[in-house]
């Protein structure tokens, strides 16, 4: 069974282990930086008994934005529902904030999933995305 948890830490290897699988190789090139991140993130971390095998991270102020960074399934564990079980509890803890972003590639089974889960294109919205890209 899936248990979801709310995490200020995990342990790094398990992070860096669950980024590779996805091939998020940007972040596990700094491992310090993404355990920073982490640090400072709300974490909704998917768990299979004790094996991390999923994440959602998000910032937030609490009232008026949140922006959704990473989400995140070990490979073997996709296509369960779990991604959905992320969102969803992400979703709730969300629900009084006045604006939830999200910044994803542009890949039919990416967007479906997010369209699936209640987000829209920013341009159906009539709003206009804008982003400045400084890798660390």
């Amino acid at each position: 069974m899936i248990n979801i948890k709310t995490v200020s830490t995990m342990d790094k290897q398990d992070v860096l282990t669950l980024y590779n699988a996805n091939g998020w190789i940007a972040y596990t090139q700094n491992p310090q930086a993404l355990m920073t991140a982490i640090a400072h993130s709300v974490n909704l971390a998917a768990f299979d008994g004790e094996k991390l095998v999923g994440l959602l991270r998000y910032v937030t102020d609490e009232v008026s934005i949140a922006f959704i960074q990473d989400i995140l399934i070990l490979p073997e564990y996709q296509r369960q529902g779990i991604g959905r079980q992320l969102m969803m509890t992400a979703m709730k803890r969300l629900k009084n904030i006045g604006q939830v972003h999200l910044l994803t590639e542009n890949e039919p089974k990416t967007v479906g999933f997010y369209t699936a889960v209640g987000f829209r294109n920013a341009a159906d919205a009539n709003l206009v995305t804008f982003t400045m890209e400084n890798r660390y």
